[in-house]
């Protein structure tokens, strides 16, 4: 019974790590107004997403890495992303290519990478679930200069979260 058990756990823990980190959708058509935004744009970061990148560099900081630079364009770049998320109800990374590019053209970054999370009540429970994902940890202790974050909430209250990462 219980090898049974533990059989279903992983089974969904990889079907819900595949589609929670799948490849950039094809079909995603990016806003009208992805260049829209001007580089020397402020964004105003809430408590949760202050809190959510101090954990984030005080964990890259305990293993031996470099703090991360918050930049508001990049978080104005995550907030467009929640917004669609919340928008068509699909957590995914669709659209990351387009907006990986943008980030590279604007701010001549070198490399872009993002983790999102979905449902998290805790900026804590966000961290310890893309720790817990090799890939998602692949990001947050990457060779990376900077990072925006954005988190939001839909109309039933439940968080969405968009880390994104640049070299610089």
């Amino acid at each position: 019974m219980k090898f049974k058990l533990l059989q279903a756990i992983v089974l969904f823990a990889i079907t819900y790590t595949l589609n929670s980190c799948s490849q950039d959708n094809q079909n995603y058509v990016p806003p009208s107004n992805l260049n829209a935004i001007d580089k020397n744009a402020a964004y105003t970061y809430s408590s949760s997403e202050i809190e959510t990148m101090a954990l984030i560099n005080d964990y890259r900081v305990s293993v031996g890495l470099n703090p991360l630079k918050q930049n508001d364009y990049i978080s104005l770049k995550a907030e467009e992303h929640n917004v669609q998320m919340i928008t068509t109800n699909v957590v995914s990374h669709d659209g990351f290519v387009a907006r990986s590019e943008n980030i590279m053209s604007v701010l001549d970054a070198k490399k872009v990478a993002e983790n999102i999370a979905y449902n998290y009540s805790t900026s804590q429970a966000a961290l310890n679930a893309w720790l817990n994902s090799p890939t998602h940890k692949e990001n947050l202790v990457g060779d990376f200069t900077h990072f925006g974050i954005s988190i939001r909430l839909n109309a039933e209250g439940k968080k969405y979260y968009t880390n994104i990462f640049a070299k610089i």
